[in-house]
């Protein structure tokens, strides 16, 4: 007889089947219940506001910078509103249609378009991209009748700086752009995202986090498509510290109308000299940082930096050049401070003299005769000073540069300061490889040869030398505005100080206003203000290589003036380097004209107007006549 039914082996086996089912179901069941509690409850703040974000936007808003104002109170650098074309990716569906449109209606590169939006393509897509700064009415205007057509594309409203119309002070001010990438990872942008506004150059890079402020922020609702339709509320931002610096904005403009009424370029730097106080410092040619904080187009950005002038460049403190006759006073100090020369003892200057079997020549061809060290400064002798070099030797001179402050960077609150050359047996040695020659120290007495100055060494030498010997630290600095008024800042430490001999200090100081009011500074003489100076020809090339040069490069020798005044108790003390103006003449009205400036607005008188062009001789009575380049001595001399 047949068996029609399930075997108990069959039976066993869809058992066991089934239960395995029910175990997957009632494992997956398990997972899927530990999944909701976790979702459900364990991060469900997490999800909420992930939820909130697809319907929340909270929107930066940027912080006005800081004022800057003169020691005096005049506003130097303000803000001003403009309104930036920006982008909110997010709003967009046809990218590129947006794109075309926008180039069409505003006549900008719409590949300009797509390079900001590359770079912010990280950024989150809410986040508006501005596509065009600082747009005129006339670009918001056709961009809003096409608004329609260009949903995303918007118009912010921004806090743009306002410097003063022309350059004045361009290289102390410095501008402000966009951070840009790389700096994003340095330290002092810690907590700076992209697209903000930072300083890059002068003050205003100097002290970025005082004048930076803090971002404020808008919390709106929007709509499945991105448009705003409420808003949640406002954080305003806070403006940034206000700043008032030691400049005082009327010797700084005249410093500068003098020297562009002249027509040359070059540096100044006028300090206070018992402070360290920066009165006015220029560099010319210099640019307009508007370009900068409006968003500075291509074509402006390569002509600056392709410009052989090189109006980026801050001459004051990244410009080295021979001091030429004004490092005279340093070998005058020198001497007599080490005890090798009085200031009454006679050399005699036949109008050239001979070291190391050398002939090296005097400006004047007849000589000056026997001069002693005041009459030396005030015609400014060379073969006096020749021979004073000699008798030092290039360490001693190298050490009285230094204490007065031409062998290191001043430490001014300025950034890319270079430091100066003041040649030592060390230097050349640890540079170059090679040992002194003491023929090399003769050139080198006369400011020529290896020496090699920052302009604004030149003004602290004089500010040391004015006040006695205190090297203070040249800075910009003056008081901060944390909301409760300006108040002082302390002021920076001397870097060093040295005790000069009251002979000295006499000499020296008798010195150079003779040179002023009977020598080569004729022409800066104030009548009651007792100024005492130095001026100084430095040879860009030597005369021959000079002759060879011509047509290639403006070989035109560079003009000095070296300055404190009044003579007992100095009030201002500082430099002019006319660049290329063929001699120290050209320099010595724009320090004539600041200085009468400082001191008329001083005593509440009218300040001084250029009224008619000044004309100055080329001026080359301190600058010794160079030979082609020959091999320094081997043998003879201080070793």
């Amino acid at each position: 007889m047949g068996n029609t039914g399930m075997m108990p082996d069959d039976r066993r086996n869809l058992t066991l089947r089934l239960s395995v089912l029910q175990g997957i179901i009632a494992a997956v069941f398990g997972v899927l219940a530990v999944g909701f509690w976790v979702f459900q409850i364990v991060q469900y703040e997490e999800f909420k506001d992930r939820a909130d974000n697809n319907h929340l936007r909270r929107l930066a808003l940027r912080a006005p910078r800081g004022v800057v104002l003169d020691r005096h109170g005049e506003v130097l650098i303000s803000n001003r509103v403009t309104f930036n074309i920006a982008l909110v990716r997010e709003q967009v569906r046809d990218l590129d249609r947006t794109l075309r449109i926008l180039s069409d209606a505003t006549g900008v590169d719409e590949q300009e378009f797509r390079d900001r939006i590359t770079r912010f393509s990280r950024e989150p897509a809410y986040r508006p991209v501005v596509l065009i700064p600082n747009a005129s009415d006339e670009l918001r205007i056709a961009v809003s009748a096409r608004a329609l057509e260009l949903p995303g594309v918007i118009a912010e409203e921004v806090p743009t700086r306002r410097y003063p119309t022309s350059a004045l002070a361009a290289h102390i001010f410095g501008y402000v752009t966009e951070v840009r990438e790389e700096q994003l990872a340095r330290p002092e942008f810690t907590g700076i995202g992209p697209g903000a506004i930072v300083g890059q150059a002068g003050v205003e890079q100097a002290y970025n986090t005082l004048l930076m402020g803090v971002e404020g922020r808008r919390e709106v609702v929007v709509n499945s498509i991105g448009r705003e339709i409420e808003v949640l509320g406002t954080e305003k931002p806070i403006e940034g510290r206000s700043l008032q610096l030691t400049i005082d904005a009327d010797v700084q403009r005249a410093t500068e109308e003098m020297f562009q009424h002249l027509g040359y370029n070059g540096a100044a730097v006028i300090l206070e000299p018992q402070s360290g106080e920066v009165l006015s410092l220029v560099s010319l040619p210099a640019y307009n940082p508007n370009l900068f904080a409006t968003g500075i187009d291509r074509a402006s950005w390569s002509a600056l930096n392709t410009d052989t002038l090189r109006p980026l460049s801050n001459r004051a403190l990244q410009g080295r050049y021979s001091p030429g006759s004004t490092f005279k006073i340093v070998v005058a100090v020198a001497a007599l401070e080490e005890g090798v020369s009085t200031p009454e003892r006679q050399i005699f200057c036949p109008g050239s003299a001979t070291f190391f079997g050398r002939s090296f020549r005097c400006h004047k061809a007849g000589g000056h005769g026997s001069l002693d060290l005041r009459r030396a400064l005030e015609q400014s002798c060379n073969v006096y000073f020749y021979t004073l070099g000699n008798m030092l030797g290039i360490d001693r001179i190298h050490k009285w540069a230094d204490a007065l402050g031409m062998a290191d960077r001043t430490g001014i609150d300025l950034p890319n300061e270079v430091q100066s050359i003041m040649p030592s047996t060390a230097w050349k040695l640890r540079t170059r490889g090679e040992r002194w020659y003491p023929g090399e120290t003769i050139s080198v007495a006369i400011g020529q040869g290896q020496v090699s100055t920052t302009p604004l060494s030149m003004a602290v030498m004089m500010m040391t030398l004015a006040n006695g010997g205190t090297r203070h630290t040249p800075h910009l600095l003056k008081a901060i505005d944390e909301g409760r008024g300006f108040e002082p800042v302390p002021v920076p430490a001397p870097k060093s100080a040295v005790q000069m001999k009251a002979s000295t200090m006499k000499a020296v100081g008798d010195g150079l206003w003779m040179a002023v009011h009977s020598g080569t500074a004729r022409r800066a003489m104030l009548p009651g203000r007792d100024i005492s100076g130095k001026t100084g020809t430095a040879q860009v090339i030597s005369l021959g290589a000079a002759q060879a040069a011509k047509g290639k490069m403006d070989v035109r020798h560079h003009g000095w003036f070296v300055f404190f005044a009044p003579r007992d108790n100095p009030e201002i003390a500082g430099v002019i380097f006319a660049e290329h103006a063929g001699g120290s003449g050209f320099s010595l009205p724009i320090a004539k004209h600041a200085i009468e400036t400082y001191f008329a607005k001083k005593e509440g008188l009218p300040l001084p107007v250029i009224e008619k062009p000044v004309t100055a001789p080329v001026v080359i009575a301190d600058v010794a006549p160079a030979t082609a380049p020959v091999a320094p001595p081997r043998s003879g001399g201080n070793p």
